[in-house]
């Protein structure tokens, strides 16, 4: 038998350096255009498109698809597939270096996960986004959305605004080449009304941005360096909050409530 060659080709080097991984399996494909749910009158923006495998059944559901894929292998197949379909536009160039709509719009992708932090603040930082159904790491998804029963900052601090939520698991077999772990499809919801008002964000995010940074040991420690003590007491008493609980376990709808408790007038 012939030894196997394992020296990385071109192409493995260049997957390593984009992160690619195709999702090759149709019935994780079709749940993740489900969940993104394509509006079949608006625009949406598809993140790392590689081949086209979202791009044809997301533009099956009608609407004005445009198409990013930054690696110019792939993209001579997604030239091709998008050449056939009408309400798709192409480009060859990285989407975290294009301007967002000016109109409403809607974000989907199975993006490279070295970048999901990134596509995540570009999505937040566009004001006219609706949503975005991005495929990531499981462990990223469940940290975002609170399925482990523990909340981030940047969660807690643009619930106001955004829902986050797990939508999905994806096997890792589904993808080729093979990652090392699952996928979590993870749903970010810009809310129609937000829970506060715009003049009231900058305040709850300091808020939130207190009790995250742990100065004196405890949430309670930390929001008393900035609010008379006993009133702290009280709207963690109001709020049902152990004046030792972990920051991350205090729910983004309990921060609401310290939030108007402490600034109430």
């Amino acid at each position: 038998m012939a030894p196997r060659n394992l020296r990385p080709t071109e192409r493995d080097r260049s997957r390593r350096v984009l992160s690619q991984n195709f999702l090759t399996d149709r019935a994780a494909v079709a749940r993740l255009v489900r969940v993104a749910d394509p509006d079949p009158a608006g625009l949406l923006l598809e993140v790392g498109a590689g081949r086209g495998q979202l791009t044809r059944p997301l533009a099956a559901r009608g609407g004005r698809l445009t198409a990013y894929e930054v690696d110019p292998a792939a993209n001579r197949e997604l030239a091709a597939v998008c050449a056939g379909l009408p309400n798709v536009e192409h480009r060859q160039a990285d989407f975290l270096a294009a301007e967002p709509p000016p109109e409403p719009f809607a974000v989907v992708g199975n993006i490279p996960w070295s970048l999901t932090a990134a596509v995540v603040r570009w999505c937040l930082a566009a004001p006219r986004l609706r949503s975005a159904t991005l495929l990531t790491q499981l462990e990223y998804a469940r940290r975002r959305s609170g399925d482990y029963g523990r909340w981030t900052r940047l969660t807690v601090q643009t619930w106001p605004e955004v829902e986050w939520r797990l939508a999905g698991r994806v096997p890792r077999t589904a993808f080729r080449p093979v990652p090392a772990v699952d996928a979590g499809i993870l749903r970010i919801e810009r809310r129609p009304e937000p829970l506060l008002s715009a003049a009231a964000l900058p305040a709850y995010q300091r808020l939130v941005g207190w009790g995250f940074e742990g100065v004196g040991g405890s949430l309670a420690a930390s929001l008393r360096r900035h609010h008379p003590p006993a009133r702290v007491a009280a709207a963690l008493r109001a709020t049902r909050i152990a004046a030792d609980t972990p920051v991350g376990y205090v729910w983004p709808e309990q921060w609401l409530v310290l939030f108007r408790l402490l600034h109430a007038r």
